[in-house]
């Protein structure tokens, strides 16, 4: 299908992105293109006007310091795939850019684009709730920073108003004897996830967990926190039987969708065996 009609707007720098926000509240950013565009030739999404913000080059980067990991907005997956920052610090999100559709995909895709666009079977969103991440948005009037726990509301729904600009994403630095890792079962002609997991743990040195956070992606309208599977792994040595355990608590509490790739009882299947999977992955990258 064709669009409909819109005015397109190439923004040169962040704050005529966000007046330009400001001025048009049905506006919509366009990053790499690959959520916003195909929205817009199925009619799902209809904005008068896109701020491209492709030349803005401060939101191209990836930036890695001793508190922690910062990544713009329009930093492509291909291009987190590829940082060996990123592979060393934080491998969980290393593979999630890595799964993510084909290279042509990878190549065009951003990490501010995916995670604006809140699809339910995105990669990103599990392993930013798993890893503590803050976004930071901007607007004409000053800025704010959103916990990732706060920014996923619900289907194609996030906290950002629509007059905000993404700028960039801030993953802390891991507590020392963390690991973190990343699992999907896709759906094998999108490569969404029909389930994703990402596990991150942290053990003190006699073994024990001490910090546990499981994000899932791809089994609800938007991405959650395994809660019931942290409690369960914390003050425990993290062997086969009590990962098995914790995992098999994943989906407690959760209306899982059902679709025609998966129904729901077969989601919450996944969602076990998937965080039973993350989990023994983060382990082995502590030991």
């Amino acid at each position: 299908m064709i669009p409909p009609r819109f005015e397109y707007h190439a923004a040169t720098s962040v704050m005529e992105a966000v007046g330009v926000l400001g001025q048009h509240k049905d506006a919509k950013i366009l990053a790499g293109g690959h959520s916003i565009l195909p929205a817009m030739k199925l009619r799902l999404a209809q904005p008068a006007t896109l701020v491209d913000i492709g030349r803005i080059k401060e939101l191209s980067r990836i930036i890695a310091d001793a508190n922690g990991t910062t990544i713009g907005a329009m930093t492509t997956h291909a291009m987190i795939a590829a940082s060996n920052d990123i592979r060393q610090r934080l491998p969980a999100l290393s593979k999630a850019a890595e799964l993510i559709g084909d290279q042509q995909v990878r190549n065009r895709g951003t990490i501010g684009g995916s995670i604006a666009h809140a699809d339910p079977a995105a990669d990103y969103p599990a392993v930013l709730l798993a890893l503590g991440a803050e976004m930071h948005a901007i607007q004409i009037t000053g800025s704010r920073t959103i916990r990732a726990s706060d920014f996923f509301v619900d289907l194609m729904t996030t906290a950002l108003k629509s007059n905000e600009l993404l700028v960039d994403v801030r993953i802390p630095a891991l507590a020392p004897r963390s690991g973190s890792a990343y699992v999907k079962f896709p759906q094998p002609a999108s490569r969404f996830a029909l389930v994703g997991v990402c596990a991150c743990v942290t053990l003190d040195d006699k073994g024990v967990c001490a910090k546990a956070s499981i994000g899932i992606t791809g089994a609800c309208a938007s991405a959650r926190r395994a809660t019931a599977t942290e409690s369960a792994l914390l003050g425990k040595k993290l062997d086969a039987a009590i990962i098995q355990a914790a995992a098999a608590q994943a989906a407690s509490g959760m209306d899982c969708l059902s679709d025609i790739h998966a129904s729901a009882e077969y989601r919450a299947h996944l969602v076990t065996v998937m965080t039973a999977r993350a989990i023994q992955a983060a382990v082995a990258r502590v030991m």
